[in-house]
């Protein structure tokens, strides 16, 4: 299933509520990429990606964002989710969610922060 069948999917059936409290656990921050790798070992094409959150500090994870040009990526604002517990991916240790919408042809397209927004800032 691609993520456009699967993001139709979810619209086409009830998901499951969640508590406010539950959604306001997720710590959400703006960070600034510093270091974008091939990861060759994904099962999807994917990037090893390196951001700084400022006082959170430099987390990494995979990321399936390959359309964006290394150096585009390089140096851009992201939003992510830095207070998940690890996860292995294809034996690397994945530390936080990078955050996205899906286009019309299912590609993940990175979200942007406000203007003037800096590594550590709080999204909410």
């Amino acid at each position: 299933m691609t993520a456009t069948e699967s993001a139709a999917n979810r619209d086409e059936q009830t998901t499951e509520k969640i508590d406010a409290g539950q959604f306001f656990q997720c710590e959400l921050r703006v960070g600034r990429v510093v270091e974008v790798e091939d990861f060759p070992e994904a099962r999807k094409p994917a990037y090893k990606v390196a951001v700084d959150f400022g006082p959170a500090g430099v987390l990494r994870t995979s990321a399936q964002v390959t359309h964006y040009d290394r150096d585009v990526l390089k140096g851009r604002l992201v939003v992510g989710v830095v207070n998940l517990k690890p996860k292995r991916i294809a034996g690397f240790r994945s530390e936080f969610l990078l955050l996205g919408s899906f286009d019309a042809k299912g590609r993940a397209q990175l979200l942007t922060p406000a203007q003037g927004a800096t590594p550590g800032d709080l999204v909410g």
